[in-house]
């Protein structure tokens, strides 16, 4: 694609959750803080929220390598599971063996036993789960029981729940008030501002390899600002777009023509200026690569 052009070894504006990418957001920074100081302190139910695309996964992922060694992470990126299949999620994930009949009793004492045993190596365990707004109602107080086993000192299990706003409201619903009390360190995910998102993207290209003069100066930073309130995941994409389209024209920095298009091209985005374009980015960007293709294919013809 690109890569070539500009002169960096991979994307810098995939999508995939790559912690190799972290750029360290107040926010985001915060959040990690605050986990670990209350993973520390042996709390039992531990939130993070944000709202889509705000990268409540990176930090997810953050957590669990930066973990430090006396934790013992359990993690479940999937969690729209009924009680029984979340139960057999976290033995799984302890390596707890169930067989087909294994019942709620039978699975309490074998993941208490395994609970205990981690605990006496001078061990916590934490159960991380991601995107947890899909927890059926069920399943959330399957959880709190789960969490019901202690010591006489302290909790045998941890949990980190990673969620969009629609969790707060889920744990806002009345048969659901025991866990919300339960929680006792909540984080609310914050958006970008301008600066931080032209440090975002400087970041991720110099991460890529890029060495060069900015590919987005200031004034389409604003622009991406404007055009994504400031989400990490919608920048992403537009700056992959803006990308395709500089490299289409054989240019070395992105403009705000390029953005524009791409902001049109992108649903997600917050329109900017004349909604109304004569071509589609796919369309520019075919006929830019096409252009290109030829003029290439005339130098080396000659």
């Amino acid at each position: 694609m690109y890569l070539y052009h500009f002169g960096i070894k991979e994307l810098p504006f995939t999508l995939t959750p790559n912690t190799s990418y972290f750029f360290g957001l107040p926010s985001h920074k915060e959040a990690i803080q605050v986990l670990l100081t209350a993973l520390k302190t042996g709390e039992g139910f531990i939130k993070v929220t944000g709202e889509v695309g705000t990268g409540k996964t990176l930090i997810c992922r953050k957590l669990l390598n930066d973990l430090p060694d006396p934790f013992v992470a359990a993690y479940i990126p999937n969690p729209y599971l009924t009680p029984s299949e979340l139960r057999r999620a976290v033995a799984n994930e302890l390596s707890v063996v169930l067989t087909d009949q294994t019942d709620q009793q039978e699975f309490t004492q074998r993941i208490q036993q395994r609970l205990i045993q981690i605990s006496q190596e001078n061990k916590s365990v934490v159960l991380i789960i991601d995107e947890a707004q899909a927890l059926p109602i069920e399943s959330i107080e399957a959880l709190r029981l789960i969490t019901n086993l202690e010591t006489e000192t302290r909790k045998l299990i941890q949990v980190v729940l990673f969620g969009q706003p629609e969790l707060n409201q889920k744990l806002s619903l009345p048969e659901l008030r025991q866990l919300k009390q339960r929680i006792t360190f909540a984080y609310t995910l914050q958006l970008m501002d301008s600066d931080q998102v032209y440090q975002y993207v400087k970041h991720r290209m110099k991460v890529a390899g890029y060495k060069g003069a900015d590919v987005f100066n200031d004034q389409c930073s604003k622009l991406l600002f404007k055009a994504s309130k400031g989400t990490p995941r919608i920048v992403n994409v537009l700056c992959h777009k803006a990308l395709m389209l500089a490299y289409g024209e054989g240019m070395q920095q992105v403009n705000v023509k390029h953005l524009k298009h791409a902001i049109v091209d992108t649903e997600a985005a917050e329109p900017i200026g004349n909604k109304l374009m004569l071509f589609t980015l796919s369309a520019v960007a075919i006929i830019m690569l096409a252009a290109g293709g030829y003029l290439s294919w005339l130098r080396y013809s000659l």
